[in-house]
């Protein structure tokens, strides 16, 4: 059973000033960053914020508790809202831009690909890495191709399953797996193709 943090939050004073918050969360990426999620610890985390390892304890019961609220909420504050061109190309243009930039966002290139490997062993982070940063991009992902059907640009027989993974796992291996750089002409080219490919999928 995946722990909630939300049922570990108390009130009043004790909750976490917004300053000590911010330190607390720079910190904990910081260390995400240089020594990895397994390492990752809540004394490391205290120190380098310059806070009582207490004040962890107030908010959050364990590492995994805190690593988890701490990755929700930086990917809800980083998510975009959808593409609404009125075109289907130029959505998935816009759409390609957005996940380049956040795959190559620093952070990201430094914690991403350990993240992903991580989850294999820890439920809590598997979770969320499913319904925190999954399951918003793929929900992105299916509103364009639901929004370029009701245009017509797509047939209702479009399988919506397989063209959202079109959309969103090509660029996230090429830059968590492959590290490559991903120029503004490999972007045009993948949304010629994917557009291509969508219309092909239809016709099956």
């Amino acid at each position: 059973m995946v722990d909630s943090t939300e049922g570990n939050r108390v009130s009043g004073g004790a909750v976490l000033r917004p300053r000590v918050t911010d330190a607390i969360t720079d910190a904990a990426f910081a260390e995400l960053a240089e020594t990895g999620y397994a390492r990752t610890s809540m004394d490391a985390v205290a120190r380098r914020a310059g806070v009582g390892k207490a004040a962890l304890y107030r908010r959050w019961r364990s590492k995994q508790a805190m690593l988890a609220e701490l990755i929700r909420d930086k990917v809800a504050d980083a998510l975009p809202p959808t593409p609404d061109t009125g075109a289907l190309r130029t959505d998935l243009r816009d759409l390609f831009a957005t996940f380049r930039a956040q795959l190559t966002h620093p952070l990201i290139t430094r914690i991403g690909a350990g993240l992903l490997a991580e989850a294999e062993h820890d439920a809590t982070l598997a979770e969320v890495l499913q319904t925190g940063v999954a399951e918003p991009r793929r929900a992105a992902a299916r509103a364009i191709l639901c929004a370029a059907i009701d245009r017509g640009e797509l047939p209702s027989g479009v399988e919506l399953e397989l063209g959202t993974d079109l959309l969103i796992a090509p660029l996230a291996f090429r830059a968590l797996v492959l590290k490559r750089p991903i120029e503004d002409e490999y972007l045009d080219a993948l949304t010629r193709a994917i557009e291509a490919a969508l219309k092909g999928l239809a016709q099956r």
